[in-house]
């Protein structure tokens, strides 16, 4: 008994209340054993605390991109150990969700690993103080206009701001740093 398989309703039940994924989640990954076979070896390179991620990961971006390339997840061009890099390097800050998105895409048509990919092809995103700065003065002097209404109490211009100092620097700008440095530059 011991040796048996496990099925996948008990699958099912081990994932939400062992690892907490969403029935949806658990569901869509115990639906067929190679889904949950992949599950588990991703599981198994980032460790059960980053199951509810990785669940949501795999349901969204894989399983998306599978099926817009007409493949199963038996004959992924991604390997649990290139995902688990994947989303290692997103956890860390190395890359935003942006660019994961275009790291993700290239791994799927080159086979390479994550990191090779962000190195080969300067994918980082950037926490540089200066550079950011340079990019928000820049980005603050062309919209002279729009910086007196938001001084003004025009508060949902943030966003535009925002937008534009990523737009600058190309998406690889840390939002969160941006956000800092952006607060501060406007007063």
């Amino acid at each position: 008994r011991a040796s048996l398989p496990e099925l996948p309703d008990a699958k099912r039940a081990r994932y939400e209340q062992e690892l907490g994924l969403s029935a949806y989640n658990a569901g869509v990954l115990t639906a067929e054993v190679e889904a949950a076979r992949w599950f588990e070896a991703l599981l198994e390179r980032l460790g059960p605390d980053q199951a509810q991620r990785a669940s949501n990961w795999v349901t969204s971006e894989l399983f998306g991109a599978l099926n817009r390339l007409g493949r199963t997840i038996a004959d992924s061009p991604v390997s649990p150990a290139q995902a688990a890099e994947l989303l290692a390097l997103i956890g860390d800050g190395t890359l935003s969700g942006t660019l994961a998105k275009q790291v993700f895409e290239i791994m799927l048509e080159t086979g390479e690993g994550a990191a090779a990919v962000v190195e080969a092809r300067g994918l980082k995103q950037t926490s540089d103080t200066g550079a950011i700065d340079a990019a928000i003065a820049d980005v603050l002097d062309r919209n002279a206009d729009k910086v007196a209404e938001y001084k003004a109490g025009k508060e949902a211009l943030f966003g535009f701001f925002v937008g534009q100092v990523m737009k600058a620097m190309q998406g690889k700008a840390n939002p969160k740093v941006v956000n800092e440095l952006l607060r501060k530059a406007l007063g």
